[in-house]
């Protein structure tokens, strides 16, 4: 049997809410799944706009409405500032959509991650001098730790307004209004919106407050498709306000009334936007808008979430694909290295083969090779390569995080003709629960003040920058500081939401679960287990296993595929199997069935 951790661990209907009685009558399987996600009352499952959380928490909202207001009327330049990722990219493409209906003079940049790095820098403070003469910029999804762009930008008599979400120890900059609700002091109740999600709070302030003025103003929820997107690509958590945004968003979309761009790409990857998924944010659009920031420029994917014909925004789409393929490749070559090195580095490897490896030329393998092979067990994955390309390192970090199910830093150059001692790397950090990766990197700044130029994030993800000198130094103050951890939290379990009822086992059961709820991150996708008869079982393409199952009180088999499947844990003779799956509904040449997407198998049982 399947060891797991089952998520709710009460006792039913003795632990049951008297809210929830009713619901527990006619779906106690969907109300075991809410109460293991913490949810007490039916306020929490109220989707309705209403249910937000008022925007005056949020720490000098009011301030910066006053401000764009009076920018707005006075015609003053207006430069939106955004980042390079898919939460940047929607965050720029609602600031410029609101504003310009407002009658704002308005333009954005995009900082190139080749050229100027990650914020509100001075240099891309200078070339917003040159190109645009804002009178005031306005950042998004960026900017709190941004103190010598600030500067510069007041000093040229530029107001400077930032909205960002990233956490932040420190002060905050001297802007005239800094807007997030991870600054120090602010009451805003929920930490988890991100850059868009603060963006969409203050434009709605702002729309009201023009609105109430007699002044042009613009719906700000019509945009909450673009507000859907940025929060599940960026890995926001799912807490009620989240939920809210992205239900609507979703609703959106289903409906049609939604940016011409996201329609695009969802056809070009063949997927029918009346049907459209939270997982569809994640895994369809999200990589092809991120595309553009990691190969190119951020620009493309903007404008495609800003057209308003389909032809221009079918081409965008189109050269974002085209990006998206050329990261796949270049993300694959990396992760075979990655794995090369991770191969090599293992401790009763050979650490000369390790340092000799595609004879490098330079020192970088025998760095990494002196950084972990004196460790048995290694609690942290970083890795660096001078030929790595920057835009794919975050994914390959993540990639290394699932499968090792470690924290994964991953570094390549910030600029790739640059390569002595001195000279700048960037690593990009996914981590486990457990270990809040930005918190970990900024003890070791604050003990090794020498090694970390620059660094900022959350507790899942973050950005560092050292000197390529410093590279080993970090990764052993970092694996030090994992020794520390206590060990359980490097041991992965496995969770279940338990059993289903034979009933549940319908199609009206798992649309009901797919199609009404809000899962992702922080409000995590039911995941059940079960033991059911093999009635028969098939490999495909070599590689996935494709079984039909029979289960207790259903009168009819059961679909089941396990994508890349471990032919250790499978038994041709397998009679019977206890299974770890998530529920989806197959549509094939018109018709739909219920199919287990298996994520683990037992073999409890085999034929003679």
């Amino acid at each position: 049997m399947l060891k797991l951790t089952p998520r709710f661990t009460g006792t039913l209907p003795d632990d049951l809410p008297a809210c929830f009685t009713q619901m527990y009558q006619q779906t106690p399987t969907l109300t075991r799944l809410f109460l293991a996600r913490g949810i007490q009352s039916d306020q929490d499952l109220d989707y309705g706009l209403s249910a937000l959380l008022p925007a005056q928490g949020l720490s000098d909202v009011d301030e910066a409405v006053t401000l764009m207001d009076e920018a707005i009327e006075a015609q003053r330049r207006i430069l939106i500032v955004g980042d390079f990722d898919c939460d940047g990219a929607t965050s720029t493409a609602l600031m410029m959509r609101i504003l310009s209906q407002m009658g704002a003079v308005v333009d954005f940049v995009v900082p190139d991650r080749f050229k100027y790095g990650y914020g509100l820098t001075p240099e891309i403070v200078q070339l917003g001098i040159e190109q645009y003469r804002p009178d005031m910029i306005i950042t998004v999804d960026n900017g709190i730790s941004s103190h010598e762009g600030v500067d510069k930008a007041i000093a040229n008599g530029i107001k400077v307004i930032i909205t960002d979400h990233h956490l932040t120890t420190k002060s905050k900059p001297n802007a005239h209004a800094v807007v997030n609700p991870n600054q120090l002091g602010c009451s805003f109740e929920s930490k988890a919106l991100v850059g868009v999600g603060v963006a969409f709070y203050l434009l709605g302030r702002l729309a009201k407050y023009r609105r109430e003025a007699g002044r042009s103003t613009a719906q700000v929820s019509r945009y909450l498709d673009l507000v859907a997107l940025g929060t599940i690509a960026d890995v926001g958590v799912l807490d009620h306000n989240n939920r809210i945004l992205v239900n609507h968003g979703l609703a959106a979309i289903r409906a049609g009334r939604c940016s011409l761009g996201i329609l695009a790409l969802l056809e070009l990857a063949g997927r029918d936007y009346q049907k459209m998924s939270v997982q569809d944010f994640g895994f369809v659009i999200g990589p092809r808008i991120n595309a553009a920031g990691r190969m190119d420029n951020m620009r493309i994917g903007i404008e495609c979430l800003m057209a308003d014909d389909m032809s221009d925004a079918k081409r965008l789409a189109f050269e974002l694909d085209k990006l998206n393929k050329e990261r796949r490749y270049v993300e694959g070559e990396m992760r075979e290295q990655a794995d090369e090195i991770l191969r090599q580095l293992q401790p009763n490897s050979d650490r000369s083969q390790a340092q000799t490896t595609d004879e490098q030329s330079d020192d970088s393998l025998k760095q990494q090779a002196e950084s972990f092979t004196d460790k048995a067990q290694p609690r942290s994955l970083i890795l660096y390569q001078d030929n790595w390309h920057q835009g794919v390192i975050g994914i390959v970090a993540g990639r290394l995080k699932e499968s090792h199910y470690r924290p994964a830093i991953v570094f390549a150059p910030a600029d790739d003709t640059q390569l002595d001692g001195q000279d700048a790397i960037k690593g990009s950090a996914r981590s486990i629960p457990g270990i809040h990766i930005r918190d970990a990197i900024e003890r070791i700044a604050e003990s090794h003040p020498e090694l970390i130029t620059h660094f900022g994030g959350h507790a899942m993800a973050a950005g560092l920058t050292l000197k390529r000198k410093d590279f080993k130094a970090f990764a052993e103050a970092f694996e030090l500081q994992m020794q520390s951890v206590e060990a359980s939290v490097f041991e992965e379990q496995q969770f279940t939401d338990g059993q289903l009822l034979a009933e549940d086992f319908s199609l009206q059961f798992v649309e009901a679960l797919t199609q009404n709820h809000i899962w992702g991150h922080g409000f995590v996708p039911p995941q059940f287990d079960g033991v059911f008869d093999v009635v028969q079982a098939r490999i495909l393409k070599d590689k996935h296993l494709k079984l039909s199952l029979k289960y207790p009180g259903v009168m009819y088999p059961i679909d089941a595929i396990w994508f890349n499947y471990d032919p250790k844990k499978w038994d041709y003779r397998a009679q019977q199997v206890h299974v770890l799956f998530e529920l989806s509904i197959n549509e094939w040449q018109g018709n739909q069935n219920i199919q287990l997407m298996v994520k683990d198998v037992a073999v409890t049982q085999i034929s003679p």
